[in-house]
């Protein structure tokens, strides 16, 4: 989990808004912070190996077209399949 961006500190009325909707469904209500928070999610989702359904990597990539400049940084997580 150390990653900077796994967790973010955001306000009740946030959290509550997002719930458990993935990009498709809900972004930060300022836009300046749209970049980051696609950036962070796509970290998260190849760090742990995670999938995404057809609508969320539409999603992703039409989010991605707005931030030319952005990288995504991550290392995988290592698992233990003999546990």
């Amino acid at each position: 989990m150390a990653s900077p961006t796994s967790l973010i500190a955001v306000t009740a009325k946030s959290n509550r808004a997002k719930a458990d909707k993935d990009p498709a469904e809900w972004m930060p209500p300022t836009a300046a912070c749209h970049c980051a928070y696609v950036t962070g999610w796509v970290e998260t989702k190849l760090r742990w190996s995670l999938s995404a359904d057809d609508r969320e990597r539409d999603a992703l990539l039409g989010l991605a077209e707005d931030c030319p400049g952005a990288t995504v940084t991550y290392e995988t997580v290592p698992f233990d399949t003999t546990q």
